[in-house]
């Protein structure tokens, strides 16, 4: 099977992909004024505005789902896995992608809210939504939608459930089997619960576990002070085939800076407007804003944290395409969690390996969480026409198996699994809002020109020519305009 597996990874990762990633992320950027630069200090405000209603959650609550789903083994086992594959420079490529995937992951969920809708009383939106409202192509919105079921509720949960399991075998010497059946466990209390109790958890447990794993990650920087502008340099120039020692896999740095940065933040993937839809405020471009920022989160942040600890402790291995090591700094483990376990261990003996673990814990959990939470919005989004409640159950015990299978399996057809899934939604997301950007950006200019003049953004698609956004043309505007009239004006409108 891993044959097939790796065989798919070559056509869906190729080449095409790398550059469309990359290149989508700059003319946003660039189209954008580079958005994600000019407001910075407004994403962090908007972050902590809103509350939550009967029909949504707050944007903070959304934000937390969000990097429920972004903050998992990427950050851990997916940087260790970059850097053996691609040398410290895939961590430089997986800042350029974080940068620039942060304008794509703004129009993306720009686009989630701009078309989202209210099913069985709560808010759902997504890609299938806004590619069949939006480019009114329903065929290529029920392709997503399926491709997205599957990926999100049978490929990808096994890539975290696989680090967890390794993770603790490698601190506590607890079975994976055992493992596998906590996990079951645990995860059916949480998926039964619905929506608001996956909110509530997400609001809980994210950002207290990101928080705690960069405060150790920098007192672990902090004692191996003297090694960053090594590390920073080291960075930098294999990114650019400079070093000596890694000159000669330039081209795989990038590959895996951007195939694993991609999978870490999911910029683009076409993950994150599906929690950011869920969210209730009075102008898309707020949630698009915060969604931006939680990209900034996952790879600076987090993922930065896990890679300077490795190079920094020099507890990390490199191989070239041939299989060949070009470095190696810890002998016979396997690329993976057991990296930073090894790190943290060293500096911190009889606590680094257990903390790895518990994090990863919670990092990888939460993420197969925000995995059903994303099937499951593309479920209600089929039984909108077709009304088939029994596939919601299907999903949950598909995805419990799918978590099961993974903490048993080997680690190289978990990862090779869930990149597939990964590259599959890129490649059709991306494609869907390159062709349909420009509601995105009319909704910027709209928040901005309303900013301007001092008033709480709130959105009026008819008046900027955006059609079929049907909630905010409904009770919504109603809403809307009583805001307006509390503010004692009118916002300025302006098309593109």
């Amino acid at each position: 099977m891993m044959e097939i597996v790796d065989f798919l990874n070559g056509w869906v990762w190729s080449k095409a992909l790398i550059f469309l990633c990359l290149g989508v992320g700059l003319f946003f950027s660039l189209r954008s004024r580079f958005a994600q630069v000019r407001h910075f200090g407004e994403m962090i405000r908007l972050m902590f505005d809103g509350k939550s209603s009967d029909s949504g959650v707050s944007s903070f609550q959304a934000l937390a789902m969000t990097l429920a789903g972004r903050v998992g083994t990427g950050n851990i086992a997916g940087v260790a896995t970059a850097i053996t594959f691609g040398g410290p420079g895939a961590v430089f490529w997986m800042w350029v992608v974080a940068f620039l995937g942060a304008s794509s992951a703004y129009v993306e969920s720009t686009l989630g809210q701009i078309y989202k809708e209210k099913i069985n009383g709560e808010y759902r939106g997504g890609p299938a939504f806004y590619i069949e409202k939006g480019l009114g192509m329903k065929r290529y919105a029920l392709f997503f939608a399926i491709a997205t079921i599957f990926a999100c509720g049978l490929l990808l949960p096994g890539t975290q459930s696989n680090s967890i399991a390794a993770g603790l075998q490698n601190a506590l010497g607890i079975d994976p089997n055992v493992t596998a059946a906590l996990l079951a466990v645990m995860l059916g209390f949480i998926i039964f619960g619905g929506v608001k109790r996956i909110a509530s958890f997400a609001e809980i447990v994210v950002p207290f576990m990101a928080l705690g794993y960069i405060i150790v990650a920098c007192v672990v920087v902090a004692l191996n002070i003297g090694q960053l502008p090594h590390v920073l340099s080291l960075i930098v120039n294999s990114a650019f085939g400079l070093d000596a020692g890694f000159g000669a896999i330039l081209g795989m740095a990038i590959q895996w800076g951007v195939k694993r940065g991609v999978y870490s933040n999911e910029a683009g993937q076409g993950t994150g407007p599906h929690a950011s839809s869920a969210a209730s405020v009075s102008h898309p471009a707020k949630q698009g804003l915060v969604q931006a920022f939680s990209v900034y989160v996952d790879t600076l942040f987090v993922c930065s944290a896990t890679a300077f600890m490795l190079l920094i402790t020099g507890q990390y291995n490199v191989q070239g395409a041939d299989g060949k090591a070009l470095f190696t700094g810890i002998a016979g483990v396997a690329a993976g969690p057991g990296y930073t376990q090894t790190a943290m261990e060293n500096i911190m003996p009889g606590f680094g390996s257990i903390f790895v673990a518990v994090a990863l814990f919670f990092f990888a959990f939460t993420t197969i969480v925000a995995y059903y939470y994303i099937a499951e919005t593309n479920i209600a989004y089929i039984n909108r026409k077709v009304n088939r409640p029994w596939l919601t159950l299907v999903l949950k015990f598909g995805l419990m198996a799918a978590t099961v299978y993974g903490s048993v399996k080997t680690a190289d057809l978990a990862w090779g699994l869930g990149d597939l899934g990964v590259g599959l939604m890129a490649w059709l997301n991306i494609t869907a809002i390159l062709m349909l950007q420009k509601p995105a950006f009319i909704a910027l200019r709209d928040y901005e020109a309303q900013k301007a003049k001092g008033l709480d953004p709130v959105f009026h698609p008819e008046k900027l020519g955006i059609k079929n956004a049907d909630y905010w043309t409904g009770h919504q505007a109603e809403d809307n305009l009583e805001a307006e009239r509390q503010h004692g004006g009118q916002p300025v409108y302006e098309k593109m």
